[in-house]
């Protein structure tokens, strides 16, 4: 059952940014049900509001709940990571994977020119070249969230000035756990953006 509570704001006034957020979600495709990831039998992942760690969407429908509260929102897919970009499908000579156990499906890890983390994943494996994808693995999807809200406090000034919350899980952008949680959908295309984040 969800609970509403009474928050000491004036209705429709926002939360300043800089508030640590901690909380539990589940995550399903909004139109056809399917389960895609959660963190409700894992650890709460905590992040802080106005620094784009998680996509701007969610973070805008939660900001202003308090402990205890559950929602359930709903993000379209241009809202939330993208449509799935054909363009970002790649051949590659498979020798440029040498020394890698390859397999569809699998996700790997490069640098670009710039210096900067890649992740793409492996959409098929040819005698000679390897096809992978640059897509966020949600692409194209439109998002349905299930929340529930565990903190939302103001942050410390260590915390404003680290960028994340103390003493507890935050979102590790560098990590993106294909069987475990993504944490919020966090995914690197190009930058280590976290929870939804993405970058073309």
């Amino acid at each position: 059952m969800i609970e509403f509570f009474v928050l000491n704001f004036k209705l429709g006034e926002k939360m300043a940014n800089n508030r640590v957020i901690s909380m539990f979600y589940e995550l399903k495709d909004a139109n056809s049900g399917e389960f895609l990831e959660s963190n409700f039998k894992a650890d709460q992942i905590s992040f802080l509001t106005g620094k784009d760690q998680i996509l701007s969407k969610l973070e805008d429908e939660i900001i202003n709940l308090a402990e205890g509260a559950e929602k359930i929102v709903r993000i379209s897919a241009k809202e939330g990571v993208g449509e799935y970009d054909e363009s970002a499908v790649q051949v590659l000579p498979k020798e440029q994977f040498a020394g890698i156990d390859l397999k569809e499906g699998m996700e790997l890890f490069g640098e670009s020119e710039d210096g900067q983390t890649v992740r793409v994943s492996v959409k098929s494996i040819g005698e000679d070249d390897v096809t992978i994808d640059y897509n966020h693995p949600f692409a194209g999807r439109d998002l349905e969230f299930r929340v529930k809200i565990m903190e939302n406090r103001e942050a410390t000034a260590d915390e404003i000035a680290m960028g994340v919350p103390e003493g507890v899980h935050t979102c590790e952008c560098g990590e993106h756990h294909h069987e475990d949680h993504e944490c919020c959908h966090a995914h690197h295309h190009e930058s280590g953006e976290c929870c939804g984040k993405h970058q073309e």
